[in-house]
């Protein structure tokens, strides 16, 4: 059965860090591109940064220098390293499998099949 499961969410204070895995089954991550994305309250789910499977990333200008992507397909995850963060950076981060090797279109949703249930992110004083 394939599946994304996140983890490492809770809370911190602004210009705090957090690490966030997304541990993947069912399925060979070597073959795929792996997204982060968010949704805060009220607000549209958003892409945060892509890893393909060929090492290239991607990331929102929102948290470009401050959030890092970076994969480790013998351990089957994914990884997300926030630092400076932000009240805005809350929201619910989920992991998200894309259709193919690359992070071609990796901002649409519709680019992607498989998601996770998602970890909080709550960044306040």
């Amino acid at each position: 059965q394939l599946q994304l499961v996140e983890s490492g969410g809770g809370w911190v204070q602004p210009g705090g860090s957090l690490r966030l895995s997304c541990e993947t089954s069912g399925f060979t991550l070597d073959n795929y591109a792996i997204s982060w994305f968010r949704q805060a309250p009220g607000k549209e789910r958003e892409g945060v940064s892509c890893a393909g499977s060929r090492r290239m990333t991607f990331s929102a200008d929102s948290v470009k220098g401050r959030f890092t992507i970076s994969r480790d397909n013998t351990k089957k995850s994914v990884y997300l390293q926030m630092d400076s963060l932000k009240s805005e950076d809350t929201a619910v981060y989920y992991c998200a499998k894309m259709r193919g090797q690359y992070c071609f279109g990796w901002f649409s949703s519709s680019n992607y099949d498989y998601w996770g249930q998602g970890t909080q992110v709550t960044v306040s004083p």
